[in-house]
């Protein structure tokens, strides 16, 4: 299960890195900066089921490590004008580091799945995820919010 698991996160990093790549060359906007976090957060019903269940500490820790690995994100992370429009700026550094990200959760992953229930690890991760995209994601609004008013100036 454990490698399943990964291959199938092995798979997502790349679709988003690819998604990322197709977002540069369009204009973004407030909603592709805002939906992904929402659609996210219908993964909080998994918790309704007891197997997914966490403890305190547990979400805590997934919660920091998160918000950790969001800092990472934010930093690579900009956005530019051309020609009266905001684009998302392409950065390799940010390929590098969802690569790196990935190798660090698979990392984890693999040595916690032998301490932690398959359910509670999976709720933690989702945990994780929620806690990297929700704080990046504000980020890139507030961003996006400064230059959306410089260009109407």
């Amino acid at each position: 299960m454990v490698i399943a698991t990964s291959i199938i996160a092995v798979v997502m990093a790349f679709v988003v890195i690819f998604i990322r790549m197709k977002a540069a060359e369009k204009p973004t906007n407030a909603k592709k900066i805002i939906l992904p976090p929402i659609f996210m957060s219908t993964g909080a019903l998994m918790f309704l089921h007891p197997m997914f269940r966490v403890t305190i500490t547990e979400l805590i820790e997934a919660l920091v490590l998160g918000g950790i690995f969001s800092i990472f994100l934010i930093k690579t992370s900009r956005f530019e004008i051309i020609n009266n429009q905001i684009y998302l700026k392409r950065s390799k550094a940010f390929m590098l580091i969802l690569i790196g990200l990935l190798v660090i959760r698979l990392a984890l992953k693999s040595y916690l799945s032998n301490k932690i229930d398959y359910g509670e690890l999976s709720g933690m991760f989702w945990l994780l995820a929620f806690g990297m995209i929700v704080p990046w994601r504000i980020a890139m609004y507030r961003s996006y919010r400064k230059l959306k008013k410089q260009l109407h100036r």
